[in-house]
């Protein structure tokens, strides 16, 4: 192809210098046709694709392959044709006669017309984004799948990311609490996807039943709700991307800590650390984007929400109160009594009548029994036979005085010693729980 240098030196030696066409012919060594194009152009007109040829032998079975592309939209993702698959299912099962490179140049094109165009967004400053994610980490020396909370504001792409052991309601409530004193301050409003946890109901005409432990969330803070499409994730693409982002920057190599508390300092000091960033192609920091957003935020209310999933229980004739498949114990004092259970991330707290009756460290494991032995001392008295099988009592690690003391109690007054060494140890529980407590 000749370049715009050519084609402005034969413009020239024609029009300029009054030369015939077919003198610049024979002058620049060139076609009387290509002179006569450059003359009708000031520039290289380019290569100009013709409109494609029919394609007789594929034609008939146009309909076949569309409906083999319908069908893939909801095939598994790992499981759709292939341009190569399709080929041969056209000719294995229709007799196709024809090349591969036409049955690909279509669906080639079929698929490029289905992609979906998005519109680009603008972000004002005080709104957020919330998602969760998953990624693992060594937390403890176990092994295990964490599940950390993102929130973006988009405005100024700061970000906040908080880890725990389980997607769980208090998990959600309590990432938000630590976000907003985080930022400072509470966003105008959040966008979320359709989780359980904040959405019990999609109803037909697009409005949402929200969750109790949500409302109160939202009435607490006073925020505004929204909600992404189903299944439409580039709504919120901007903590889609945090998403991905923190799990690739902030957990990788994979974490270790000996605490979710540990894990979750580390992750708060790099959050602190991105604002020192750019992003995308702002020429300010994240940091200083993110005066904008604090001047928008709301106040952080006196008080802040107590992030707990809270459930109304009995307590059993064994003392026990269940709390998701975990068995927690009370003082067998409340048997047969209603009670309320309050679930935070890391405690289970009890409460009858108002009264906080007892407080456990939260379990995440399945059918576990989670007992303090010192809720069933005052029953054991009553029933000294139970002392050796009490399950409350299994492994509880006693001072040696106290077996000593059992032996030679036992060895002087038979079964009554049992007796005596229950009521004697009880007395003595009891004395150092009152002290520690004067003591807290």
């Amino acid at each position: 192809m000749f370049g715009v240098e050519s084609y402005a030196a034969v413009r020239r030696f024609v029009f300029v210098e009054g030369h015939s066409r077919r003198e610049a012919a024979r002058v620049f060594g060139l076609n009387r046709e290509t002179v006569a194009k450059m003359c009708r152009f000031s520039l290289p007109p380019g290569y100009t694709r013709k409109e494609p040829a029919a394609k007789p032998k594929l034609g008939p079975l146009l309909p076949v392959i569309d409906a083999i592309l319908e069908a893939d939209r909801t095939a598994p993702v790992k499981q759709r044709h292939t341009a190569k698959r399709i080929f041969e299912r056209l000719r294995d099962e229709h007799g196709f006669a024809g090349g591969y490179t036409v049955v690909k140049d279509h669906v080639r094109l079929c698929r490029a017309r289905g992609r979906e165009t998005f519109v680009p967004l603008a972000h004002p400053p005080g709104h957020a984004q919330v998602d969760f994610g998953e990624a693992v980490g060594v937390i403890g020396g176990v092994r295990q799948k964490i599940h950390f909370l993102c929130m973006d504001l988009p405005q100024s792409d700061a970000c906040f990311v908080k880890a725990y052991p389980r997607e769980t309601t208090e998990a959600f409530l309590d990432g938000h609490v630590s976000a907003f004193a985080f930022f400072g301050g509470v966003p105008l409003s959040i966008l979320y996807d359709n989780t359980t946890i904040a959405v019990a109901k999609i109803l037909g005409d697009g409005r949402r039943e929200r969750t109790r432990a949500f409302t109160e969330l939202c009435s607490h803070y006073l925020f505004r709700d929204r909600f992404a499409r189903p299944a439409k994730g580039n709504d919120k693409g901007k903590v889609e991307g945090l998403v991905k982002f923190s799990r690739a920057n902030f957990m990788v190599p994979v974490p270790h800590a000996a605490s979710f508390d540990d894990l979750n300092a580390m992750l708060e000091e790099r959050c602190r650390a991105r604002q020192r960033d750019h992003a995308g192609r702002h020429a300010e920091t994240i940091g200083e984007r993110l005066v904008a957003d604090h001047a928008a935020l709301r106040p952080l209310p006196a008080v802040p929400l107590e992030p707990c999933e809270k459930r109304s229980g009995r307590v059993s004739s064994m003392a026990l109160v269940r709390y998701r498949t975990n068995d927690y114990s009370v003082p067998t004092a409340y048997g047969f009594q209603d009670v309320v259970v309050k679930g935070f991330v890391a405690e289970v707290v009890i409460l009858c009548g108002g009264k906080e009756i007892a407080r456990h460290q939260r379990c995440y494991g399945e059918g576990v029994f989670v007992a303090n032995p010192l809720h069933y001392l005052a029953l054991i008295e009553t029933k000294p036979g139970a002392l050796d099988q009490a399950a409350a009592l299994q492994g509880w690690a006693l001072p040696d005085v106290f077996q000593h003391l059992r032996h030679l109690l036992e060895a002087r007054m038979g079964n009554r010693g049992k007796r005596e060494f229950i009521l004697g140890s009880c007395a003595c529980w009891r004395r150092c729980r009152s002290t520690s407590s004067r003591a807290r």
